[in-house]
């Protein structure tokens, strides 16, 4: 199924979807979808691209780096999706796809004749992913929504950072990527019940739902008890000792030993047993009261160990714990390799780059990162010749009037 037919591995293999939609929400699904086997069609601008291509901290030849893991195991073929012309060439590939992704503002779709109603008359099996900001109904809708909005609106940003600065953002684009694996996980739902009944439908993944999906009982807390969560920096409100704590080196350390069978252990590693049992920190109520004084005791103990001892005395009694890691050390450590965690990918332009692998691992399907986001319409033959049957003649008609 496609150029890349004898290359592709993992339990999608045999899906195909087409994917519309620029940024992130909508393709970090496609991606997620790739990783997994999927021949993924990534419809873009001709001339223009994904705003992704130009994204990310720049190489020193000016070549942005976000493109070669967003893009990674996709085709690239181009398409004015706002031409008539554009518009049947969708239609085309809609004919033998299995998904449909795309991540524009609603109505859009509908505006270009490309509404589920349209492509479904086609192709009854056909899922429709729609990720947007607000979701497909509702007065918010047509709003434009991005990530960000996403996550302050979804109650993330109100939560994120130190109680005495404003709402921070996580560091990343966590709004759209969480939109993005709601839609994907939408997505296997969806096929699934294709093979039960033979029928398709549409998924709607809005970001802000997304991210409300993953707020844990911020709503109910206030519901029925009045109470609203709020900012509190490293630690957990109420669970101690779960903090980021100091080393000899300045390099900090996460430890969480909130459980009382684990607080046991963690008293012992200190030399102090006895705090097993002590009516101050034996359980898991009362060392959330104390829990300010816990962190200030354990604070004052780590910060004298180098900590490579402190890791292996946490080890040895059993304690969770892990340094807080940049790239650099996520390449470094031996757990990533043996995983392989990540990978390196030949890019034509870039030689050898690092990127994260495929996850998660299967044991019979794994899937794997194939190559890194491919040139703009790199793909064109394959897709406007082999899979929507247009001769060499009628590609290069379309290229001439922009629809390619």
């Amino acid at each position: 199924m496609g150029t890349e037919s004898a290359s592709r591995q993992g339990p999608l293999k045999d899906i195909r979807v087409v994917e519309m939609g620029t940024m992130i929400a909508g393709p970090f699904c496609g991606q997620l979808l790739a990783d997994h086997g999927a021949e993924v069609i990534k419809l873009e601008q001709p001339g223009v691209g994904d705003p992704m291509r130009q994204w990310g901290k720049e190489k020193p030849h000016g070549k942005a780096l976000f493109w070669p893991v967003l893009g990674r195991n996709k085709l690239s073929a181009t398409l004015n999706a706002r031409e008539a012309d554009g518009q049947a060439l969708v239609k085309k590939l809609v004919e033998n796809a299995d998904i449909l992704l795309e991540n524009f503002r609603p109505g859009t779709m509908e505006r270009w004749g490309l509404g589920y109603e349209e492509l479904s008359a086609i192709n009854p099996k056909l899922i429709m992913i729609r990720v947007s900001g607000f979701g497909q109904t509702g007065p918010y809708a047509k709003r434009a929504g991005y990530g960000a909005i996403g996550e302050a609106m979804g109650g993330l940003r109100y939560t994120t950072g130190d109680p005495s600065l404003p709402p921070s953002r996580a560091g990343i684009s966590i709004g759209d990527s969480l939109a993005a694996t709601h839609a994907c996980l939408g997505a296997m739902m969806a096929l699934h019940q294709v093979h039960l009944t033979g029928r398709g439908q549409v998924i709607d993944a809005s970001i802000f739902e997304s991210v409300l999906n993953m707020m844990e009982n911020v709503v109910t807390d206030y519901d029925a008890g009045g109470y609203i969560r709020e900012r509190t920096g490293s630690f957990l409100p109420k669970i101690a000792p779960s903090n980021v704590y100091p080393t000899k080196e300045d390099v900090w350390l996460v430890i969480g030993a909130n459980q009382d069978s684990v607080w046991a252990r963690m008293a012992e590693a200190m030399g102090h047993p006895e705090w097993a049992t002590d009516e101050r920190y034996a359980t898991h109520q009362a060392r959330g009261i104390n829990q300010i004084e816990l962190d200030e005791i354990i604070s004052d103990w780590t910060k004298d160990f180098a900590v490579a001892d402190l890791e292996a005395l946490l080890n040895e009694h059993g304690i969770p714990n892990g340094k807080i890691y940049r790239a650099p050390e996520m390449l470094e450590d031996p757990q990533f390799q043996a995983r392989e965690s990540i990978v390196r990918v030949d890019h034509p332009e870039f030689g050898s780059i690092a990127m994260q692998s495929v996850a998660p691992k299967f044991s019979e399907t794994q899937g794997a990162v194939r190559h890194p986001g491919p040139a703009l319409g790199e793909h064109n033959d394959y897709v406007w010749g082999e899979l929507a049957g247009k001769s060499s003649d009628e590609i290069a008609n379309l290229k001439d009037r922009g629809i390619i």
